[in-house]
């Protein structure tokens, strides 16, 4: 069974009928409030109208303007409570203008068409290091390549991408068109050095010493365990690690019976990857209410609709086994059966990085940052957002 079947597409893309038709229910509002709901501001009514008029290149290039990654947030954006819970149709009780459908229907022809922009203006002397190549570095990368900067994008892994590659659900976006922006990016003239980590294979002070600024876009630290007895046992994985083993290409055997310990989206994502790899049955065990679970709404509904269950005002306090899990004991007292146990505890933050609000600079003058490792930890579109601020703050920082 090939990732596509597998894993079907939460939301398939427009036909070109579909996309006019929708394109042409917008009002194409003066003050944009859909536009305002958007971390990086893309102009909706503009983008929306050119696809009404068959300019689908113009309306490629209106959204990466604004945000270089318009691929990944058509599919990945909390659209409902983003742009789209912003739309004006919803005071008239109608249905909201699809926006992430139609940013997708666009940015799909750009990629189909070869994905080409314009070059830099100018070049110039300056050089920039990004410290991870995940959205907040590729987002101040190509603003900074857009200026004539060279920029350098370093990380530890074998692929660039960050979440967008290994931690966003393959049933909301896959680790290949991941993979086109990466290269999109590239073809702007970014460097990128993988299998590297800043610290360890290559010093600070070295890229001090070589580069004008540096970005820091590292993103947040190791997954969080639970820290209960039986943690070290065979089927015991953290969501991150899971959901990016078959996002590259591994073989992942999920258990019949699956436990998924958190409250957040990606436990959420986690419980319905195991239930399209096959589970007959997932649990998701959370230790507080439903009605204060981070996950967004819409995620929670889709994972009841994929038939997940849940138990609320719960924790777990072992898992037991032999050489593998074979369950795990809560709080209050139940035992819950399973050959797989996904922890999504969330991650250990290495320290956030404080910066300056407007320009994204730290207290050290040198060190810009974005992302994860600054907002400790929300969506693409705001690390996006935060890359190209900090790309800007460090253009007027060099000049």
């Amino acid at each position: 069974m090939t990732g596509a079947e597998q894993f079907p597409e939460l939301h398939p893309p427009f036909t070109s009928q579909e996309a006019v038709v929708e394109a042409n229910r917008c009002l194409y509002c003066f003050d944009a409030p859909c536009a305002n709901a958007c971390p990086t501001h893309i102009d909706v009514p503009r983008f929306i109208k050119k696809i009404a008029t068959g300019n689908l290149k113009g309306s490629a290039e209106t959204i990466l303007d604004a945000n270089i990654l318009g691929l990944s947030c058509s599919r990945v954006c909390p659209v409902d409570i983003l742009c789209e819970g912003a739309c004006v149709m919803h005071a008239h009780s109608r249905n909201p203008i699809e926006i992430g459908r139609l940013q997708r229907h666009a940015m799909e022809h750009f990629y189909a068409g070869g994905a080409k922009r314009a070059g830099p203006v100018a070049e110039t002397r300056f050089k920039v290091a990004c410290v991870g190549a995940g959205p907040a570095s590729l987002s101040c990368a190509a603003e900074l390549r857009a200026q004539g900067v060279a920029v350098t994008i370093f990380d530890r892994k074998t692929r660039g991408g960050g979440l967008n590659t290994f931690g966003v659900a393959e049933y909301k976006f896959r680790a290949s068109d991941s993979d086109r922006e990466v290269e999109f990016i590239r073809s702007l003239g970014v460097e990128f050095r993988y299998d590297v980590e800043v610290g360890a294979d290559i010093a600070f002070e070295e890229l001090e010493r070589d580069y004008d600024a540096i970005f820091l876009g590292a993103g947040l630290g190791k997954a969080r365990p639970l820290g209960v007895p039986g943690e070290d046992l065979g089927g015991v994985i953290d969501a991150l690690t899971f959901i990016a083993s078959y996002k590259t290409g591994q073989k992942v055997k999920v258990g019949r019976r699956v436990v998924v310990v958190g409250g957040g989206n990606t436990a959420i994502d986690a419980t319905i990857a195991a239930k399209l790899l096959g589970a007959e049955e997932v649990t998701m065990i959370y230790r507080r209410g439903e009605h204060v679970m981070p996950a967004f709404a819409f995620e929670y509904e889709h994972a009841k609709r994929e038939g997940v269950r849940f138990l609320w005002h719960t924790h777990v306090t072992r898992i037991n086994g032999g050489e593998r899990v074979e369950n795990v004991i809560c709080q209050p007292a139940r035992e819950v059966e399973c050959e797989m146990v996904i922890i999504a505890a969330g991650q250990i933050s290495d320290g956030r990085v404080a910066v300056n609000p407007v320009t994204g600079q730290s207290d050290r003058p040198k060190y810009f940052a974005g992302g994860d490792c600054v907002n400790g930890g929300r969506e693409v579109v705001d690390a996006v957002a935060e890359g190209k601020r900090a790309a800007k703050g460090i253009l007027q920082w060099l000049t």
